[in-house]
């Protein structure tokens, strides 16, 4: 299902972007670009991070928000507007409305977290939650707007949207030149559609590589088709990327434009998260890693120097503490093991001492001594512990089974 207009269908050029570009002037940040010393010597290049997790709202969602509303005729931004997200999309509209004083109406899932619909209302929009996924949220919206005449904004399917993306494309060739690589996470299209505009226009020798999720990945078997074609029930913690049909504008410039589109696995979004907290100190989504995922799952595919854009830095807290303790897993960092033992005294202290003989840091225990499942004389334990890697992790094993103990999961 398509939510475009036929306005939407015109094309987006070079002079788009640069348009865009004049207009968002002391409203969009020129966010940074920090060279990543780890990443450069993992992909035996320089590679570069454009944190757009640090723009204003937290994304490079603003951007395109403003210039669309920006673009509406008097009458139409008297009537409002409207639009449905999780997060990134409903403060960049937010904010953009609230700085060219217009009405905005943002629906959002019921299970939106809570610092997204927080952040939403203190830009000053009137936040309305509304169904259980997404689509129901963009359902409401739509007829909403169709019952008030208030302008609904997509989050990618409209021209001027992916003008005003596309300004990160030109911040990147101003800041990085010498950028032979481009890798940028895909949801629906729009920042991947603009970036490839403005780049390919300037720069036709630079590689643009669209990332995404497996399980969301709607653009793979679109591009096979030649059309738009849906994912059923798109999964992916990258809240940020999980569409399940690209939007038809930026679709055919994506198709046309970018070199190519991979897809990573949740491991390595975890992974990739955690490398952005731990080594650049930049705290970004799982939508905003995923070109550092790409990174990850094929260090030596990219010819450098590579930019790879953090598109957004909204993270749930409890989503990070989950996503982090999966990253160290995925990393052989962290460890739970559940294993069986006499019930007895001082049996429990003599199995932490085999631990620490292999340097296994104890996070939690859980003692179970009353179960159906276990016999009279039996205990369950189950262990978290934070290790040094795949070795070490195999080395616990070991010491554990030395012990004589029987790991059962």
């Amino acid at each position: 299902m398509s939510y475009s207009t036929a306005d939407s269908f015109r094309p987006v050029t070079l002079d788009d972007v640069r348009g865009a570009q004049k207009m968002l002037s002391g409203v969009a940040r020129v966010t940074a670009m920090e060279g990543s010393r780890h990443l450069s010597q993992m992909v035996g290049a320089p590679v570069h991070l454009k944190c757009e997790n640090l723009q204003r709202t937290g994304s490079f969602k603003l951007r395109g928000a403003y210039v669309r509303i920006a673009g509406l005729l008097p009458e139409e931004r008297a009537a409002g507007v409207v639009a449905a997200s999780a997060g990134n999309h409903a403060q960049g509209v937010a904010l953009a409305s609230a700085l060219l004083g217009v009405r905005s109406t943002v629906f959002m899932p019921k299970g939106a977290p809570l610092p997204k619909v927080s952040a939403t209302r203190e830009y000053g929009a009137e936040v309305r939650l509304h169904g259980q996924v997404v689509d129901e949220t963009l359902a409401a919206a739509q007829e909403y707007a169709a019952e008030t005449g208030a302008v609904f904004i997509h989050p990618f399917d409209h021209p001027d949207i992916i003008a005003g993306q596309g300004t990160v494309g030109l911040e990147i060739l101003e800041q990085c030149p010498e950028a032979r690589t481009i890798l940028v996470g895909i949801g629906g299209g729009g920042l991947a559609a603009g970036i490839a505009v403005a780049v390919k226009s300037l720069r036709p020798d630079v590689r643009v590589v669209g990332v995404q999720a497996a399980g969301a990945a709607a653009y793979p078997p679109s591009l096979a088709a030649g059309r738009p074609v849906s994912v059923e029930n798109p999964a992916t913690m990258a809240d940020g990327i999980k569409v399940g049909r690209p939007g038809d504008v930026p679709f055919g410039i994506v198709g046309e434009l970018v070199d190519e589109v991979r897809t990573v696995s949740e491991d390595e979004l975890s992974a990739a998260l955690l490398l952005c907290l731990e080594r650049a100190k930049l705290v970004v989504e799982p939508a905003g890693a995923s070109p550092v995922a790409a990174l990850l799952s094929a260090p030596g595919a990219f010819e450098g120097p590579v930019v790879a854009v953090l598109s957004g830095g909204n993270v749930d807290p409890v989503l990070m503490e989950r996503v982090l303790r999966h990253g160290m897993a995925a990393q052989g960092r962290y460890l739970a093991v559940r294993l069986r033992l006499t019930d007895r005294p001082g049996a429990l202290a003599t199995l932490l001492g085999a631990l620490s003989v292999v340097d296994a840091n104890v996070l939690d225990v859980s003692h179970v001594r009353t179960d159906p499942r276990l016999g009279l004389t039996e205990a369950e334990v189950e262990l978290h512990l934070e290790t040094k890697g795949p070795a070490h992790c195999a080395e616990v094993g070991q010491a554990l089974r030395e012990a004589g103990y029987t790991v059962i999961g």
